[in-house]
């Protein structure tokens, strides 16, 4: 029996939640009445959908396969710091599912928002200990009160801030609520390097119909290079390539041997089988894009137009051997539901560098 269609928004709808009302009929067949005169709050089945969307219109997000399964909570009723903090933790743990990681985005109430731009993130100091990316949030974490180990370390996890109307508040993370995998290289063995399984995005804003959801930490699994080719490998970051092409040997009396290029890619076999030996997911560069072309044959069957960055679609590592090498995408910047980094350009919500 086909069932009657939903009810058309009102007309004197604004704009953008006009659309998005007759977004959500049209893919849902969910009602999408609008009532003239009063503040449009979403139903939980619109944040859903809302949020899913978002993650599907992602530009620069190459893992958008998976927008359909997508959790989304629920949580405009949390606004005060101590619950937010303790349903951030409830957040990992669902996320974590004992290492087969899946994507899930937490939605809050107005007035919170929080100061790291992920959950997870290592301090970095002065001396040059620790992630150099990270400098400015650990000075202002140590402004609010933070204390960092007697023994400070690269691999130093850094409190959480957040921020309400009554200021920033501090709150660490219990030990069982960071997972880090140990990076082993297959044949050299421990390289002295770690990095924490879930990368959760918390400086995004979640917009669509005209509203803005300011605290919506968003969270996937990792890219083996995103982790391998960029955090331990860029020189303003870890930069740990020297040192794994000493321990392999390799000629690095000129670029011409390529001895950054071995390294590299060395580097990739570790992160990628360090992750494999622990259980945790993670995805490799030449599988994420292939299953990115099928999304976009998906989409094109629906008769939607791929949201997409190439820049940011290509891996850091072999880009001409993946199948979005060729292809060309158009970015709309303004496109909602979607995503929108507070302090910088529009990004991926799943992963984070």
């Amino acid at each position: 029996m086909t069932p009657s269609a939903p009810p058309a928004p009102g007309r004197d709808a604004p704009a953008e939640l006009q659309r998005f009302l007759e977004l959500y009929a049209q893919e849902t067949g969910g009602a999408a009445d609008f009532e003239p005169g009063v503040p449009y709050r979403p139903t939980t089945d619109q944040l859903t959908f809302a949020a899913r969307v978002a993650w599907r219109n992602s530009a620069r997000c190459v893992g958008r396969s998976y927008w359909p399964a997508l959790e989304v909570r629920d949580l405009r009723q949390v606004t005060e710091p101590e619950a937010v903090f303790r349903e951030l933790q409830e957040h990992l743990r669902r996320a974590w599912h004992g290492g087969r990681i899946r994507s899930v985005i937490s939605v809050f109430g107005p007035g919170v928002r929080i100061v790291n731009d992920q959950l997870i993130r290592y301090a970095g100091y002065p001396d040059g200990r620790g992630d150099p990316r990270n400098q400015s949030l650990t000075a202002q974490l140590l402004a609010l009160g933070w204390q960092p180990p007697a023994q400070r370390g690269d691999f130093d996890v850094l409190p959480l801030a957040v921020q309400t109307d009554a200021g920033n508040q501090l709150f660490e993370w219990a030990p069982e609520d960071v997972q880090e995998v140990g990076i082993v290289h297959p044949e050299l063995g421990d390289l002295g390097l770690k990095w924490h399984a879930l990368p959760v995005i918390s400086d995004m804003e979640l917009r669509f119909a005209g509203l803005k959801f300011a605290c919506a930490p968003f969270s996937g699994w990792y890219l083996g290079t995103e982790i391998a080719a960029r955090n331990l490998a860029d020189q303003d970051r870890y930069d740990r390539l020297p040192d794994l092409a000493r321990r392999l040997g390799l000629d690095m009396s000129r670029e011409r041997t390529l001895w950054r290029d071995t390294a590299l890619v060395e580097m990739n076999r570790a992160v990628l089988s360090s992750f494999d030996q622990a259980g945790v997911r993670i995805e490799d560069h030449h599988s994420i894009t292939r299953q990115f072309v099928a999304f976009e044959e998906r989409e094109k069957a629906a008769r939607r137009r791929v949201n997409g960055q190439w820049d940011w679609l290509i891996p850091p590592v072999s880009p001409a051997t993946t199948p979005v090498w060729s292809h060309s995408y158009r970015e709309d910047r303004t496109l909602t539901p979607g995503f929108f980094h507070r302090r910088r350009k529009s990004g991926c919500p799943v992963h984070g560098n």
